[in-house]
């Protein structure tokens, strides 16, 4: 049904998914830049579509809307969402015997810009597994967005400016809508404001944002890029408070490595009950992990899953599984 070649292929279909490298037909579950190429035919939803034409310029693509099968090479596929990020979807592949449903990178919350993730029941589950070690259980969403205001708030009250660090692509525009929704007017760097309007364009409606003028505004936020990135500085911005906005921020440390004063933990990933209860969910003969810690594998083992690492050289548990098809 599937065979692993540098990466996750079915097939039947003959279709790669989620490569980082130019493939004749791929499907990409969402619009990151480490989930793409560019391929020379792409299925994905609609809004993933427009997110990957406005990142890689004109592509050849097929929309697989939410919940509408495609009869493709012999097999079924239908996209679910998956609370990643907007347009962001899982796969459920079949072929009239078996079923594989792929997660791509998702969260089972809420998200204010993306649509809720659904978990359709399959045979087989290749699971995104970022936050697969129990440290990384994460706070209530309302307990997080609770600190991240009133730090905001803070800082506002003091004269300075909140400035928080996001990925242009999903967190800015999450911050951005959750910000709005409290109140917090918020001025966004050139690079996230230029998504934004991808996102209005599909019918998200962002609140009281607009591009960064040049200036800082009293009592407005700025969104910026992870300072990793050589263009997310902003001109005339001197008191400032920083911020980063991610699932790493559970552990102590994150604050200094990443150089903010503040580290919140709002996440677009799924925690490690949230990778359980997937599991449970989609109730599976076997799971495959990938994009996650070795241990994982081990954890979901010892608690009766058929569990194993899709890709050996990342795990290092199991045999390798490329070039073998289940």
């Amino acid at each position: 049904m599937f065979h692993f070649d540098r990466g996750l292929k079915l097939t039947k279909a003959d279709l790669a998914i989620d490569f980082k490298r130019r493939q004749p037909r791929a499907f990409v579950s969402h619009a990151h830049i480490d989930h793409m190429a560019r391929h020379e035919y792409a299925i994905c939803t609609p809004e993933t579509a427009q997110l990957y034409r406005f990142r890689f310029g004109p592509r050849t693509t097929r929309d697989l809307p939410y919940g509408q099968p495609l009869e493709w090479g012999g097999m079924r596929l239908t996209t679910y969402p998956a609370g990643h990020c907007l347009g962001s979807a899982m796969l459920l592949a079949e072929d009239g015997d078996r079923s594989l449903l792929y997660t791509g990178d998702f969260k089972l919350g809420e998200s204010a810009t993306a649509a809720r993730a659904e978990l359709p029941r399959a045979d087989v589950l290749v699971i995104e597994s970022t936050y697969g070690q129990p440290f990384y259980r994460h706070p209530p969403r309302e307990q997080v967005l609770d600190e991240l205001f009133t730090r905001v708030r803070e800082a506002i009250d003091r004269g300075a400016t909140p400035v928080i660090e996001a990925y242009v692509l999903g967190k800015s525009q999450e911050v951005t809508r959750l910000l709005t929704l409290a109140g917090f007017p918020v001025l966004q760097h050139p690079r996230v404001y230029a998504i934004s309007q991808v996102y209005c364009a599909c019918g998200v409606d962002l609140g009281d944002c607009h591009q960064y003028p040049g200036h800082p505004l009293p009592g407005h936020v700025a969104i910026v890029p992870p300072r990793m990135h050589r263009a997310g500085r902003l001109p005339g911005l001197r008191k400032t408070v920083t911020f980063a906005v991610t699932g790493w921020a559970m552990h102590e440390r994150t604050r200094f490595r990443l150089g903010v004063d503040h580290a919140i933990p709002l996440s677009d990933h799924a925690d490690y009950d949230e990778l359980f209860e997937t599991v449970e969910r989609v109730d599976p003969k076997v799971v495959y992990c990938t994009h996650g810690p070795a241990s994982f594998v081990e954890h979901l083992r010892k608690a009766g899953v058929n569990a194993r690492p899709l890709d050996q050289k990342a795990t290092g548990v199991l045999p390798p599984v490329q070039g073998t098809l289940f």
